[in-house]
């Protein structure tokens, strides 16, 4: 009978140490899942920390976009408010800038004193010294300087940046009377000239020099 029970707990002790080991397995073999688990949420962790705008790349955005490039590409208000106001033709007439700037592309000297404008009505003779003169056959324009070495233009407006240039001194010198031959060659011979629609300081120079009368 005690021979028997000795088994008995003999065998209870072996099972108890069978089932301890396979625990101990099992707890081994579930570790490094565990382990891993824990790396690979560290790892995920890390990577979107790295993914995220750091300081210092939202800082390099930044600079990157106050780079000089970006700033030539947006105007500076100050220089074009300051390009316009001295070169504006605003204030000044469409006359005004008409004889500046039919001045600036025809007259024969720019260094003048004064740009006088003449007006002369249709009918006026062409040289009023000569009887055989013909007349203006519509109301054109003289601009001229101060001074005979000046020069002069002669001309009508067609509305259309054009205009009519009559090929007429600021004086006349020859032997007269010309002829009427002479004259009619004259007004049936104008130039048609497109003039340049120029801007800036040469422009307002030569209306601050203009005399019209």
């Amino acid at each position: 009978m005690k021979k028997l029970i000795k088994i008995f707990y003999c065998n209870v002790a072996l099972l108890l140490l069978v089932l301890l080991l396979v625990g101990c397995k099992d707890d081994a073999k579930g570790s490094p899942t565990v382990e891993k688990a824990g790396e690979e949420s560290a790892s995920q962790t890390e990577k979107e920390i790295d993914g995220a705008d750091s300081p210092s790349e939202s800082t390099e955005s930044s600079s990157n976009n106050d780079s000089p490039d970006a700033k030539d590409s947006i105007s500076n208000p100050f220089e074009e408010t300051t390009e316009k106001g001295e070169n504006s033709l605003s204030t000044y007439s469409s006359q005004e800038i008409e004889y500046a700037r039919i001045w600036l592309q025809l007259g024969p000297n720019q260094d003048i004193d004064e740009l006088i404008v003449h007006h002369i009505p249709a009918g006026t003779p062409l040289n009023p010294s000569d009887t055989t003169s013909g007349s203006y056959p519509e109301d054109v324009i003289q601009l001229s300087g101060s001074r005979l070495v000046d020069g002069s233009i002669t001309y009508s407006g067609n509305g259309d940046g054009t205009i009519n240039v009559y090929n007429v001194p600021l004086r006349w010198d020859g032997n007269y009377p010309a002829g009427e031959t002479f004259y009619k060659e004259i007004t049936q011979n104008t130039k048609q000239v497109y003039i340049t629609p120029s801007t800036g300081k040469d422009v307002i120079k030569l209306i601050n020099k203009l005399n019209s009368n």
